[in-house]
């Protein structure tokens, strides 16, 4: 078959598909928020298609994307690029790394900044014979546009995709996937994929700050699950006091309520880290790591500051779970202590290589964990 087959229903997992510059340009937030708080953080985590893939039902046994990459470089930093991986059945089927693409070079240094124009990447894709479900995972760390989906057969829209609960998850650059090797590896999606659910990724490197609009996206999108992993960026950008952030976290869960009377919500406090575990913000990037190529977090609060109301995990941790507990006669909302996904062991075992986001192996942790106690049989919403 000739003809272009890219279909703006063959995407799941976005808020909203629309022209870019190249092709589809793929967002994790509405228009409506973009134009109203255009941060340039969020905006840069917000096309980064993290969880978001195509999904069909096909004979075919070629398929081929072209794609447009744009990645942010920080010069002397060695970053893996991101990628695109293929399930066909459910399994991995293999693993396309990005080429080309235009990137911004940073110094950190010194401040300087370029952008460089590339070329799109050609993602070659050889499939077994017979009728098969098909997914191409889009890059969790790099955004991305579509410009062509070329294949040998039709392309269906998947059924199955539909019956599938939906799971929609919020929480900060490790619920994006930080670390991870590949957009099937960061914990939400190994989760997603494991238990049967519909995902739904609002995970924002550096951008978890319990925002009044993101809980008003959550309102208005369909749900059958909700989960908030808040507290680390609130910490390590040192962007509240105690006195600020449970009031704040009260209201955001208010509106998310106003959208969803009885959809289960589950709270989520941080993972270990340790250097903001009793420690406040605000934290930042070791200028001595920049030699290694391997930049390293620190945190540069006084912990004799947290009588005063500054935050630390340790707090957050404290302030969540009061207020579920506040909350009690809301017998949908739950608390997780995020401890019992990855705790101080677990650190040990799996040792955070930037001081801040887990590696393959921690993302795998994470995920068995959440599994286990959010969608198993004796979970909080089982799937079984």
């Amino acid at each position: 078959m000739n003809e272009n087959l890219l279909r703006t229903d063959l995407v799941h997992g976005a808020a909203e598909v629309g022209p870019g510059r190249h092709g589809l340009a793929i967002h994790r937030l509405p228009a409506w928020l973009r134009g109203q708080f255009p941060e340039p953080q969020l905006m840069a985590m917000e096309a980064q298609p993290s969880g978001v893939r195509l999904a069909f039902v096909s004979e075919a046994e070629h398929i081929s994307l072209i794609s447009h990459p744009s990645r942010v470089v920080y010069l002397g930093v060695d970053r893996p690029r991101g990628s695109i991986d293929v399930t066909v059945d459910g399994r991995l089927h293999m693993r396309d790394p990005l080429t080309g693409g235009d990137r911004f070079e940073i110094d950190m240094q010194r401040g300087a900044q370029l952008f460089v124009e590339g070329t799109p990447h050609m993602s070659e894709i050889t499939m077994p014979p017979g009728r098969k479900h098909i997914e191409l995972w889009l890059p969790h760390n790099e955004a991305l546009e579509l410009i062509e989906l070329r294949a040998n057969a039709k392309l269906e829209t998947s059924a199955s995709e539909e019956r599938q609960p939906r799971w929609l998850h919020h929480g900060s650059s490790i619920s994006q996937g930080s670390n991870a090797p590949g957009p099937t590896d960061i914990w939400p999606v190994s989760v997603a994929r494991t238990a049967g659910v519909w995902l739904q990724n609002l995970g924002f490197g550096g951008s978890a700050l319990v925002d009044p609009i993101v809980a008003r996206m959550i309102r208005d999108t369909p749900a059958d699950l909700i989960t908030l992993k808040l507290g680390i960026n609130v910490v390590n950008h040192d962007a509240m006091r105690l006195r600020a952030f449970v009031p704040a976290v009260h209201g955001f869960l208010d509106t998310i309520r106003d959208g969803h009377p009885e959809t289960p919500i589950v709270l989520i406090s941080p993972i270990f880290c340790g250097i903001h575990e009793s420690t406040p913000g605000p934290g930042g990037i070791d200028p001595s790591s920049f030699e290694t190529g391997t930049p390293k977090f620190l945190v540069s609060g006084d912990p004799a500051d947290v009588p005063a109301g500054k935050l630390t995990l340790e707090v957050i941790r404290t302030a969540l779970a009061s207020i579920v507990e506040a909350r009690k006669a809301d017998t949908q909302l739950h608390y997780l202590d995020g401890l019992e996904l990855f705790g101080a062991a677990d650190a040990e075992e799996f040792p955070l290589p930037d001081n801040l986001h887990p590696d393959a192996g921690g993302h795998a942790r994470i995920a068995a964990r959440f599994g286990e106690r959010v969608f198993a049989a004796e979970g909080l919403f089982p799937t079984a």
